[in-house]
């Protein structure tokens, strides 16, 4: 593993922002730096002429004086949590080959702080105080850049292991595996696997866990509704189609694939003909494409990094639609508990806490939309609108007459608009047998 120090990662405001928050936990911290380091996983050493080039794709951001002499203060080195890939990582590495330097596996990168208090903090300190310069879902804290190697390690894979018929046995699974199964999921596996006479692998089982989700299945939307002792006829799923089977006139594709699509106004547009090569207009309908998704949870406990996701997913959902479209124009909106900014908190506000593991309203509302906007920026795709609010409300009417509702789970919504041909609206049929390529990074 190659080390390359790189410039400063923040700017005087974040460190100032950084330093208040240390301060607040340690008062005998008194300055605080940061600058970037980069771990570099090599397939061989690097002749001399690559390295120039490396280095110099590792020179980039502003030219600011260090807060701290060199020497001065206690290191604390902040990278991605082993086991994970950052996005600044597939850029990074994705640039690196393109430049011609195959001999580089992966590039990853932290930032190594300094830490200057009126007294020795020591470890166990720093470590205490780590949480305040990091993220806990995303992030790891490290003492000395060594320990980076941890973030290239790769483990052997593991053979495929058999789930014993029985329900103890899935029930144990479901526990270790941290499958999350219900007691009905449970039932229908042990009946499905008796009927094909074998046992189920820990990847069924694991696979099964995650396509049969919330998440994926949307199954509390499609379920059966009891509203005042009355049962409905609809799921909630129903009644959102219900205005598409009323009036579907205009409307290509909705609730089958990745994003719906609504018949668009004639126009001429611009690409080669895949015949001849030549490039030229074509008079064709430009359709529309329109997605919306949440991403709430992630957001709630990573704010920059679980909107950025939420974009990044909405914009994916895009291209994928029919045999592919064009992601065009994005957007973001929020809506959170109370901000409570400090020394501006209305007469209305009241703290009445959250849960530990959920980052603030404020926090969300600081750091959420700039997590979107990035995505869709270096996507090459700009977020042109959005909405946030905020909301807390005691309800009388309540059992419980304390109750307060809001949005301390905040609501993170990304949505978009692009274009995609008539001719790609609908997916063909894929014949059985038919060979499938799967494409992309290891998330696929």
């Amino acid at each position: 593993m190659l080390q390359l120090p790189g410039a400063p990662a923040l700017s005087a405001f974040r460190l100032a922002k950084l330093l208040a928050r240390l301060a607040a936990l340690e008062p005998t911290v008194r300055a605080l730096d940061s600058r970037f380091i980069h771990f570099v996983d090599l397939e061989r050493p690097l002749a001399p002429q690559e390295l120039d080039i490396l280095q110099r794709l590792l020179t980039y951001g502003p030219r600011i004086e260090a807060a701290l002499r060199e020497g001065e203060g206690e290191p604390l080195i902040v990278v991605p949590r082993p086991g994970t890939v950052s996005p600044w990582s597939s850029k990074a590495t994705d640039i690196a080959r393109v430049c011609g330097l195959e001999a580089v596996r992966r590039i990853e990168r932290g930032i190594a702080y300094r830490v200057l208090a009126s007294k020795r903090l020591g470890r166990d300190r720093l470590l205490e105080l780590a949480p305040a310069l990091l993220d806990r879902m995303t992030e790891a804290p490290l003492f000395d850049a060594s320990q980076a190697e941890a973030l290239f390690a790769h483990a052997q894979p593991r053979p495929l292991v058999r789930v014993s018929k029985g329900r103890g046995a899935l029930e144990r699974a479901n526990v270790e595996l941290g499958l999350a199964l219900s007691q009905d999921e449970i039932d229908y596996l042990l009946e499905s696997f008796q009927r094909l006479g074998r046992d189920p692998t820990d990847v069924e089982l694991m696979m099964f866990a995650q396509a049969n989700s919330e998440h994926c299945r949307h199954k509390i939307f499609n379920a059966s509704w009891i509203i005042d002792g009355r049962e409905r006829e609809e799921s909630l799923f129903a009644m959102i189609r219900y205005t598409h089977a009323r009036n579907p006139q205009g409307v290509l594709s909705a609730y089958r694939d990745n994003a719906a699509v609504i018949e668009g106004t004639r126009g001429r547009r611009y690409f080669p003909d895949p015949r001849t090569g030549v490039y030229r207009g074509v008079e064709e309908p430009i359709d529309i494409l329109m997605k919306v998704e949440t991403h709430n949870h992630p957001t709630a406990i990573s704010p920059f990094p679980g909107a950025s996701t939420g974009s990044g997913g909405e914009i994916r959902d895009e291209g994928a639609t029919g045999r592919g479209a064009k992601p065009k124009a994005g957007l973001t909106g929020f809506s959170v508990s109370h901000l409570r900014i400090p020394g501006l908190e209305r007469p209305w506000e009241q703290d009445f806490g959250r849960p530990e593991r959920i980052a603030s309203a404020l926090q969300i509302m600081i750091e959420g939309p700039i997590g979107a906007a990035s995505f869709n920026n270096e996507f090459g795709r700009p977020a042109i609108c959005g909405y946030f609010r905020t909301f807390e409300q005691r309800f009388a009417g309540d059992e419980d007459p304390g109750r307060v509702r809001g949005y301390h789970k905040p609501i993170m919504i990304a949505g978009g608009l692009g274009n995609v041909r008539r001719p790609h609206v609908e997916k063909p049929e894929v014949p059985v047998g038919s060979k499938l390529v799967v494409l992309g990074g290891p998330a696929c």
